[in-house]
């Protein structure tokens, strides 16, 4: 028993290890709610274009296939070739940077991570309210930092469209009497191309694509989940009931 005990102790250990290794930045203001619909197809093809124009450039997700795409979200060969595929590619390709590995490197000093599973890793309202909460700051190399992940190497690539933000902070006092100053959010000081509403949607819908491509299978999971506990559910019944048969004679 005591070995028992000892290794499951290490088994959690390890775990929790692992999984804090994946753990988002901590969030310096409350989570905004995604609203995640993967059943809204126009949604997951919206998402799918903001993502190769605005994060495809640096960013690569190679787990995920063109293909795989246009099969999900109703998508043909030539839809796809035509709105997701870049020049010179093929839709069975998967989404690869399209910027250099030595030259992110010699520019970001590290080249951008792979985000074919990030919602998994962060969740989708961790990178909703990351990519909706960037502002203007001047003490940070790229002149912005954000409300999620500060001094994030990140520029905001959606600054044309969002508009320019600044940080919101409060006054904090603390029990010896010091005070301090906490940040509490962000607010627009100047629109950008588009108005809150629409870009809050554009948003929406890169976010609801991304969480798409963490797990494409995700609907066909759900979709099976009910049919494989009525299965659980009837095989309980017919074996409580065979149990039952099998015992009368026993019994007598």
């Amino acid at each position: 028993m005591k070995k028992l005990i000892t290794t499951m102790v290490f088994a959690v250990s390890m775990v929790a290890a692992s999984t804090s290794s994946w753990a988002a930045p901590s969030a310096q203001i409350k989570l905004e709610r995604a609203n995640v619909n993967l059943k809204d197809s126009d949604s997951l093809i919206r998402g799918a274009q903001t993502y190769m124009a605005y994060c495809a450039t640096c960013h690569s997700a190679q787990f995920m296939r063109y293909s795989r795409i246009g099969l999900d979200i109703g998508l043909n060969e030539e839809q796809l070739l035509d709105i997701l595929v870049p020049p010179g590619g093929a839709v069975g390709d998967t989404i690869q940077s399209g910027m250099p590995a030595d030259y992110a490197q010699r520019i970001f000093g590290k080249a951008p991570p792979d985000l074919s599973v990030i919602t998994r890793a962060y969740g989708a309202d961790w990178l909703y309210t990351y990519l909706m909460s960037f502002y203007d700051d001047d003490s940070t190399a790229l002149g912005t930092n954000n409300a999620v992940f500060k001094d994030v190497g990140m520029p905001n690539v959606f600054a044309h469209e969002q508009g320019t933000q600044r940080a919101v902070y409060e006054t904090v006092t603390r029990r010896d009497g010091d005070t301090s100053e906490r940040l509490v959010g962000v607010e627009l000081i100047e629109p950008g191309s588009m108005s809150p509403d629409a870009f809050e949607t554009k948003i929406q819908d890169l976010v609801n694509f991304m969480v798409y491509m963490g797990e494409p299978a995700q609907l066909k999971r759900m979709a099976l989940g009910p049919w494989v506990l009525g299965f659980i559910l009837l095989f309980t019944v017919i074996m409580f009931l065979l149990k039952k048969e099998y015992w009368r004679d026993i019994k007598k």
